[in-house]
């Protein structure tokens, strides 16, 4: 039974429901508002049915909670990347035009058991490709990934060129195919992987999955355009070899371009060699450390081939530094200095070789460790002038420094729980007898030592 004066409080009030569309808090838009009364239902849409559908179709091609879900620089980046996409699609058309015809498609002369057997071998030697590139690179390609991405792509080109230029020279055109499906080989792996890694970076809210299936959709929809685009532009150039060479260098140029634009978008917040370099560099010369976009716009994108470096022999910072040395390498002399350089806790040893440091790693150095002696290594090469004098202790650098300079790092974005490094496949352990005396001396030991 109700309460007294229920009815009468029915009657006078009214119960209002907001609707919101949206898969974040933070990215939420109200679509419609229903008002209802003892006798009446009021019903308010906002937006348009257009507008519905736009959503819904961007729902599919964008990761949820888009952009907040995401990294300032995914935009660009996926902008830049559709647009080289896209140019890739097209030329493959011209380029399978061009294979297909090298083959004998269309020619009464060709057989069917030649055209087959030419094709197994193109794909045989590309997956044998593939699986050589993994073995010499795989462990390099995610502490590089913007410039393993550039690399990525330019062998793609360098494939579609092999394909193109089959026709004109028939009696090499199986070496020039399979030439061209080892480069596309090496695209596969390194995209693959490099893809992962930013993946990873792009996923502010965990949402990795979310991310790669809408990469999907989109690259998806760039392939269809291209297809057609593609197709349209083979049709129009078909017998035409200028057309077709003037066509597909334009859109090789502009596919590098895009390439480059794309990978230069990316501010990566982890910590690979040259990054440490850079970041510690500054850092000891200002007492701050640069924020993940400062760096994005001083680390070096193209590999070391292409760059002025090559010719004049010059190496960075962090090239000075071996990381993981096999302890079989070490001479009498120099196994007696790191035996008296071996500290109590200390996880990794730093020996110098020339203009080089060297880095043992304990067996059971964890991430940080690893990361922290690589820092050490960076320090010692920038200062080796004033340790040389003895103006500068890096072991009480490290001890009253460096705690500072990883949580200044962490504070403005960077993430300092590894190095990115290729796998550290040598490992040591080390015993030590007096820990007193020990602790007095310096990590790094130089065979000079002894005659200062």
């Amino acid at each position: 039974m109700q309460p007294e004066g229920s009815e009468n409080e029915q009657l006078s009030s009214s119960f209002t429901i907001e609707e919101w569309r949206g898969s974040s808090g933070t990215k939420l838009s109200r679509t419609a508002i229903l008002t209802a009364t003892s006798s009446s239902l009021a019903f308010t849409r906002f937006g348009t049915r257009w507008g519905q559908i736009w959503s819904s179709i961007l729902g599919a091609l964008v990761p949820e909670g888009f952009p907040s879900s995401v990294t300032p620089d995914y935009v660009p980046f996926q902008i830049w990347d559709t647009l080289q996409g896209l140019s890739t699609y097209i030329r493959a058309m011209l380029s399978t035009q061009a294979l297909l015809s090298a083959i004998g498609v269309g020619e009464t002369t060709a057989t069917v058991i030649g055209a087959t057997f030419q094709w197994f071998l193109r794909d045989f030697t590309g997956m044998l490709g593939g699986i050589l590139f993994t073995f010499y690179q795989g462990s390099n390609l995610d502490s590089n990934a913007k410039m393993w991405r550039l690399v990525a792509d330019f062998m793609n080109d360098l494939g579609m060129l092999m394909d193109l230029l089959s026709p004109l020279f028939p009696s090499a055109f199986i070496l020039i195919v399979c030439l061209g499906s080892i480069s596309r080989s090496f695209t596969g792996v390194a995209s693959g992987a490099t893809r992962a890694a930013l993946t990873q970076h792009f996923a502010l809210e965990r949402n990795a999955a979310d991310i790669s299936a809408k990469e999907g959709s989109q690259e998806t929809l760039a392939t269809m355009t291209g297809m057609v685009i593609g197709m349209l532009l083979a049709h129009i150039t078909r017998g035409n070899a200028l057309a077709i060479w003037v066509s597909f260098l334009s859109l090789t140029m502009f596919h590098l371009y895009a390439n480059y634009k794309a990978v230069q978008c990316l501010s990566l917040t982890t910590l690979n060699c040259e990054r440490s370099s850079i970041l510690l560099k500054h850092f000891l010369g200002t007492g701050e450390v640069l924020t993940p976009q400062q760096v994005s716009k001083m680390e070096h994108i193209l590999p070391f081939w292409t760059s002025w470096r090559r010719l004049t022999n010059t190496k960075l910072l962090y090239e000075h530094v071996q990381l993981g040395a096999k302890a079989s390498s070490l001479r009498h002399s120099e196994i007696l200095e790191l035996y008296k350089s071996a500290i109590k806790l200390a996880q990794y040893l730093l020996l110098e070789k020339k203009d080089n440091i060297v880095i043992f790693v304990h067996k059971h150095a964890a991430n940080v460790d690893i990361l922290m002696a690589f820092f050490h290594a960076l320090l010692l090469l920038s200062l080796r002038e004033e340790i040389k004098h003895g103006q500068t202790d890096s072991h009480k650098w490290m001890d009253e420094h460096y705690p500072i300079f990883i949580s200044k790092l962490q504070s403005v974005g960077w993430s300092t729980e590894r190095l990115l490094s290729p796998s550290i496949v040598w490992r040591a352990h080390w015993d030590y007898a007096s820990v007193e005396e020990k602790l007095k001396q310096p990590y790094l030991l130089r065979p000079e030592a002894k005659k200062q």
